[in-house]
């Protein structure tokens, strides 16, 4: 019964007459794609913002806007950091203020949006506190990816199964369809081992594998074409093309290739990220308005190599 209520929201929210609001088809995932409901491969591309807990005054409607209007993209992620700077467990009406903010936005433009949990620890209560908020607001609203994991760092396997089925229930008890993205370790790239031990029982699925092009190479997408061949679903969640630090150099050769093999795979992608942090893959030039309407003075290389491959 509880499903057939969520079920009718979500319908009524999507056929409502009485806004303006563009609707947004609530995604499936079939074997390794992800599908609208005439069964055709939807492919979302678009770019993460930054820990919110270090940069959350891009979290606004403008920067949303700009990316909207500008780069055509149909996903954004919002980043909710964890625990790092001024970050969930220590300040939560800020974390909960950024992820509305996004989320809201995306919504009124009629796009995607990784809610994303952005952890590198497991931290399960607290996890389930913050998707209970977001749940309360946005349960069966078709535009929420949950992302419960951002990147395992040193975690087993094992423990991030563990956590992950606890979150996917957690979650679907309210909301029995949405996507979600399940981490795996060594910051999302073990996606060959979870692989040969997947989550089963459930749908709607997808794992995180996150690349640094001037770091991840062949042998990452290796690792990604073993684990599509074994039928796991993917979603590059977290990608740019510099160093795996966010520093260093844009390698634009091997940028390239993971951009052909994400095309190959009809895969759907985040550039990171929205934040104007003195580093390569930062998008923006610091000390930067925050609220969209960015020249091209105020993009760095990075921004503008990821606004020409979501075109």
């Amino acid at each position: 019964m509880k499903k057939i209520i969520i079920s009718i929201f979500a319908a009524v929210l999507a056929l409502c007459s009485c806004s303006s609001t563009p609707t947004v088809e609530a995604l499936k995932v079939e074997g390794t794609k992800m599908l609208n409901s005439k069964g055709e491969v939807v492919v979302l591309k678009g770019v993460s913002f930054g820990w919110h807990s270090l940069w959350p005054r891009f979290y606004n409607a403008g920067a949303v806007d700009y990316f909207v209007d500008e780069w055509g993209v149909n996903l954004v992620r919002a980043a909710i950091g964890a625990e790092h700077g001024q970050a969930y467990i220590k300040d939560k009406e800020l974390a909960m203020q950024s992820a509305y903010a996004v989320i809201d936005q995306a919504i009124a433009r009629g796009i995607y949006v990784i809610v994303d949990w952005h952890s590198h620890n497991i931290l399960e209560a607290e996890a389930k506190e913050f998707f209970d908020l977001i749940l309360e607001k946005y349960a069966g609203v078709p535009n929420i990816i949950y992302e419960i994991f951002n990147e395992p760092d040193y975690e087993t396997w094992e423990e991030v199964k563990a956590y992950s089925i606890s979150m996917i229930d957690f979650i679907r008890e309210r909301d029995p369809e949405g996507i979600i993205i399940v981490g795996v370790p060594h910051w999302d790239q073990d996606v060959d081992v979870a692989a040969d031990d997947p989550i089963v029982g459930y749908e709607n699925l997808v794992y995180g594998i996150h690349f640094y092009a001037a770091t991840h190479h062949q042998e990452l997408r290796d690792k990604g074409s073993y684990a599509i061949s074994k039928g796991l679903p993917l979603f590059v969640s977290e990608c740019a093309a510099c160093e795996a630090n966010g520093d260093g150099y844009l390698d634009k050769e091997d940028f390239a290739n993971w951009m052909n093999w994400i095309k190959e795979n009809d895969l759907s992608y985040a550039f990171w990220s929205v934040s104007d942090k003195v580093e390569t893959c930062s998008m923006l030039i610091p000390d930067v308005q925050a609220d969209g309407n960015w020249t091209e003075e105020q993009l760095k290389p990075w921004a503008k190599i990821a606004r020409e491959a979501v075109k």
